[in-house]
C-alpha cells in the first residue's frame, strides 16, 4: 500500500471516529438540554400559578371551582400555533393542587385523581417539606419518549403551607424538536467530515510528491549511490531529508566507527577487569593451587578477549561490505559435516549424537569463508546449548528458490523475552553448564552472511523444545 493511500485510509478513520464520537456525545447530550428547557418553564408556570391561587384563597381554602371553570375554558380553546417545523392545537399542561396531606383537591384532566394521595410523589412530597419537587414518570417504562415532566410549587397562607399546585406536561412536543435537532446535526457533521476527508485526500497528494522523492533518495543511499538531496521545501520533510543525509555520513565510518568503539569499549572492560584483578592478586602470597586457578582465568579472559576482538573485525568488515569476494560454487551439505568434524572434540566430551537429513541440493553460489564461518557459529552455539548426551539435528532443503539449513538443539530453548535479540550484536544468554556468556557475535555474524549472500537468518522454536536456526542462501546456477 502507498504512502499516500495509508495516509488518506488513517485521516479518514481518524476524523470518521472522531466525528462519530462526537456526533453521539452531541446527540446524546441534546435531550437533557432540551428537557432541562421545558423542566425551567415549568418552574415559571408553576411559581405564577400558585401565586394566583394564593390570590384567590377564601381563608385556608382553595378555590378549586374558579380553577375548574378556567381548565374547562381553556381545553375548548382552539390553538393553532407553528413552532418552527411542529403545529400546536391544544395545550398539553395538566395541573393538580392537593392539600397539606398531599390529597389531590383539583385536577384539571376532568378531575380524574381528585381524593387520591399523591403525598409520596417526589413533587407533592419534596415540596411538602420545604425543598425542590419534582419528578419525571413514563407512561410505558421502557420508553423514554412518553416521559412527563412534573414541577410542583408550595400554597402558603400568611405563612403557612397549606398545600401544594404541581403542573405537568408530556414530552411530546419536546421530542419533535429534539429529532429535528438531531437530524440536523448528523447531517452537518456528516457534510463537514466528508469535506475534512476530501480536504486531507487533497493534502496528502500535496505531501506524497516530496515523501517519494525522499523514498528515492533513501534507496539510492541504499545502493551505495552519491546523489544530493533533493528539494522538499523548509518543511518537517527538510528536516527528515537532513537526518537521511546525516545517516548517510554515518554508513560511510563516521558514526558508525564511533558506535562500534563504544560498544566494543564496554564489552571489553569485563575481561579486562577480570585480568587486572587476578593479576593484582597474584602479586600476593597464595598456595600453589589457587595461584594456578588464577593463572588459568587469565589465560580464559586472553582468550576472551581474543576472540571478541577477531569477531568485531571480522563482523565489522563483512557489514561494511557491499558484495561478495571470491565467489564459487559451495556445497553446504559437504561444507556443514566438514564443520562438524570439527568440533569433534567438543561433541565427544558432551557426547553429542548429531543427525543428518540431507536432501539432493545442488551447490551454491557464495564466499566459502564466511559460508563456513556461518555453519560453524550455528553448529558451535547447539553444541553449547545442547546438554550432555542430547542430540543437534542438521537438516539441508531447497524451496525451488534458496536452499535452507537448519541446525536444531534439544536444549533449553530461547526465552520468549530474548527472541527478538538473539541476532542483535552482544546479545549473549548464559551457556546451561558453565553459566558464561560468550561474545555475542556469532549469530549476528550468520545473519550479516545471510544478507549478503541474499538470503537470510532466522529462529524459530524447535517443535520438541529447543532452538532451531535456519540459514537461506539463494540458489543460483553455477554453471558459465
Amino acid at each position: 500500500m502507498s504512502i499516500r493511500a495509508r495516509l488518506v485510509l488513517c485521516f479518514s478513520f481518524v476524523v470518521l471516529t472522531g466525528f462519530y464520537v462526537l456526533v453521539e456525545w452531541i446527540l446524546d447530550d441534546v435531550r437533557p438540554r432540551y428537557l432541562e428547557t421545558t423542566e425551567e418553564s415549568l418552574v415559571d408556570t408553576a411559581t405564577l400559578l400558585s401565586a394566583v391561587i394564593e390570590e384567590d384563597l377564601k381563608g385556608e381554602k382553595v378555590d378549586t371551582e374558579g380553577l375548574r371553570r378556567i381548565f374547562e375554558r381553556v381545553g375548548q380553546t382552539q390553538i393553532s400555533a407553528k413552532i418552527y417545523d411542529v403545529v400546536k392545537t391544544r395545550v398539553d399542561l395538566r395541573v393538580y393542587v392537593t392539600d397539606s396531606d398531599g390529597i389531590v383537591i383539583f385536577d384539571s384532566n376532568g378531575g380524574r385523581d381528585e381524593g387520591r394521595d399523591y403525598s409520596q410523589w417526589n413533587d407533592v412530597h419534596r415540596t411538602l417539606r420545604g425543598e425542590y419537587g419534582a419528578r419525571a414518570t413514563r407512561v410505558v417504562p421502557d420508553d423514554p419518549s412518553t416521559s412527563i415532566l412534573h414541577v410542583a410549587s408550595p400554597l402558603e397562607n400568611s405563612g403557612e403551607l397549606i398545600g401544594v399546585v404541581t403542573v405537568s406536561k408530556p414530552t411530546r412536543s419536546a421530542n419533535l424538536f429534539i429529532r429535528g435537532a438531531q437530524r440536523k446535526i448528523v447531517i452537518a457533521t456528516s457534510m463537514a467530515g466528508i469535506a475534512i476527508v476530501v480536504l486531507g485526500g487533497l493534502t496528502s497528494v500535496w505531501l506524497t510528491g516530496p515523501i517519494r522523492a525522499l523514498t528515492q533518495y533513501a534507496r539510492a543511499i541504499r545502493d551505495g549511490k552519491r546523489v544530493p538531496l533533493p528539494e522538499v521545501g523548509r518543511s518537517d520533510l527538510a528536516v527528515m531529508g537532513s537526518a537521511m543525509e546525516e545517516m548517510q555520513s554515518a554508513l560511510e565510518n563516521k558514526e558508525y566507527v564511533e558506535h562500534y568503539v563504544q560498544t566494543l569499549t564496554h564489552e571489553l572492560k569485563s575481561p579486562v577487569s577480570a585480568i587486572q584483578g587476578a593479576a593484582e592478586l597474584l602479586e600476593e602470597d597464595m598456595p600453589e593451587d589457587r595461584r594456578r586457578q588464577f593463572v588459568s582465568n587469565l589465560q580464559l579472559e586472553a582468550d576472551r578477549l581474543t576472540r571478541i576482538i577477531d569477531r568485531m573485525l571480522l563482523l565489522s568488515s563483512l557489514e561494511s561490505r557491499k558484495a561478495l569476494r571470491d565467489v564459487g560454487p559451495v556445497d553446504l551439505g559437504s561444507l556443514a559435516r566438514e564443520v562438524a568434524a570439527s568440533l569433534e572434540p567438543a561433541r565427544a566430551a558432551k557426547q553429542l549424537a548429531f543427525e543428518w537429513d540431507s536432501s539432493s541440493v545442488p551447490p551454491v553460489l557464495g564466499e566459502r569463508f564466511l559460508l563456513r564461518h556461518a555453519i560453524a557459529n550455528l553448529l558451535q552455539n547447539a553444541v553449547d546449548f545442547t546438554p550432555p548426551g542430547g542430540r543437534i539435528y542438521v537438516s539441508l532443503s531447497t524451496d525451488d528458490k534458496q536452499a535452507m539449513l537448519r541446525v536444531r538443539d534439544t536444549g533449553p530453548g530461547i526465552p520468549d523475552f530474548a527472541q527478538e535479540r538473539v541476532f542483535e550484536r552482544f546479545y549473549s544468554l548464559p551457556r546451561p553448564d558453565t553459566g558464561q556468556k560468550s561474545s555475542g557475535l556469532g549469530l549476528p555474524f550468520v545473519k550479516e552472511v545471510g544478507d549478503l549472500h541474499g538470503g537470510s537468518a532466522s529462529f524459530s522454536p524447535g517443535p520438541g523444545g529447543g532452538a532451531e536456526f535456519t540459514l537461506r542462501i539463494p540458489l543460483k546456477s553455477t554453471q558459465a
